[in-house]
């Protein structure tokens, strides 16, 4: 129901935003390149994540009638610092991963950089409401219901793998990209198996953006000079 829901929000959202925007601010500008318009995408993005997120307490709140952050195990690590690092160290050890695998030199994704503008507005939402609807859905909501059924192991894996499969149209479905995104997907996995905590697993995938983020605002001199494929993150 929540998939069905989501999938019916990205095509409303999608389309009244293309539509207004071209009827109220670019009225000479064609549809399909207006589609195209990086910061278009990403209002887009914010209202489909925020939709899931509310789909996601009243689903819960409403039929199981309990407190949604109970319900999924949101409850803060010890350590804030201690799990922010292991996403950037994840994030560095698969950066040397990515050099012996083949990954894509020029990725629909690259358009979201093209403007300063554009890009600090992916930071924000890379490291905030992005991963934190992520882990609520296939952590908080979808691990425990697999879990139960076949065991820990394969609530990781069968969680990790939408959330990589999730992110390829980004990456121009590069196969290098996808196990790169799927390790992320199984370490926040066995995270929040081993502590219970939702939290956790958004800590991690946060200190992984953040930190991604971080080197791409200093290696450009603040998104002013952005070379293709320097990022990609699985938020």
């Amino acid at each position: 129901m929540i998939v069905g829901l989501t999938l019916a929000t990205i095509f409303l959202s999608q389309l009244l935003i293309l539509f207004g925007a071209h009827f109220f601010l670019y009225p000479r500008t064609p549809l399909p390149a207006l589609a195209q318009r990086p910061l278009l995408l990403l209002v887009s993005q914010f209202i489909i994540d925020g939709a899931v997120a509310l789909f996601l307490v009243l689903l819960v709140e409403g039929k199981y009638h309990t407190r949604f952050w109970t319900a999924i195990r949101w409850n803060w690590p010890q350590g804030v610092w201690k799990w922010l690092a292991l996403g950037a160290v994840m994030l560095l050890t698969l950066s040397m991963l990515e050099n012996i695998l083949p990954m894509p030199k020029d990725v629909p994704f690259d358009k979201l950089f093209e403007r300063p503008r554009d890009a600090y507005l992916l930071a924000i939402i890379a490291v905030t409401l992005g991963p934190l609807v992520e882990e609520l859905f296939f952590r908080g909501f979808f691990y425990p219901v697999i879990a139960r059924r076949w065991g820990a192991g394969w609530g990781i894996f069968l969680t990790a793998l939408p959330f990589a499969v999730m992110h390829m149209p980004q990456y121009g479905y590069a196969w290098g990209v996808l196990l790169v995104i799927m390790i992320v997907g199984v370490v926040c996995g066995i995270v929040r198996a081993s502590t219970k905590s939702v939290g956790a697993s958004f800590l991690v995938h946060a200190g992984y953006n953040g930190t991604q983020m971080l080197i791409a605002v200093l290696w450009t001199r603040g998104f002013t000079h952005m070379p293709k494929g320097l990022v990609s993150l699985p938020f």
